[in-house]
């Protein structure tokens, strides 16, 4: 009888030393996994501030509208859940303002003119809401994504290419189709 009873005393030994093992393991991947999830969001969060800086450099943005346009990221999560889901959503979002705002700023270079992209940008920004609440599902999936195509600028003229017509003789024409077949 003493045992069994020793052996059962091992065996729940060895039981809760399995269960604690395992949930420190779990602890740890989640910890992980939301510490992955908040780096992702500091890296999208810090590209969009990188190029709003470069804006304010090239004098194209006020200064009062960088914290209005970082908001976008900033107040992401205040009515959504953290999943990926939602972070894949916004770091398209990003991606697309961000690849915007290059275009345009590149557009601006060119042209050594930011008034129309200046206006387009303050637009943008008294069409964003001003509230952190109402950043919510809608605004990202609807609003937003049609505010940042109105960012753009007409495109420039590109200029006419010499597109000669290019004629084949008959001799040339069947070869090729002496070829082909």
């Amino acid at each position: 009888m003493t045992y069994v009873v020793f052996f059962t005393f091992l065996l729940l030994i060895t039981l809760l030393g399995s269960y604690l093992v395992v949930e420190k393991n779990r602890r740890i991947a989640i910890e992980a996994k939301k510490k992955l999830f908040n780096d992702r969001v500091s890296k999208t969060n810090l590209r969009l501030k990188l190029k709003l800086n470069e804006l304010l450099e090239a004098k194209v943005i006020r200064p009062k509208y960088v914290p209005k346009i970082q908001a976008i990221v900033n107040n992401f999560f205040v009515v959504q859940g953290h999943t990926d889901e939602n972070l894949q959503k916004l770091e398209s979002i990003t991606d697309l303002l961000i690849n915007i705002l290059s275009h345009e700023l590149s557009k601006t270079y060119e042209t050594s003119s930011s008034s129309t992209f200046a206006d387009n940008i303050q637009y943008f920004v008294s069409e964003l809401p001003p509230q952190g609440i109402l950043y919510n599902k809608v605004f990202y999936t609807e609003t937003l994504p049609s505010l940042i195509i109105l960012l753009r600028t007409a495109e420039l003229a590109e200029p006419a290419e010499n597109n000669m017509p290019q004629q084949i003789s008959n001799e040339e024409q069947s070869a090729q189709e002496a070829n082909a077949a």
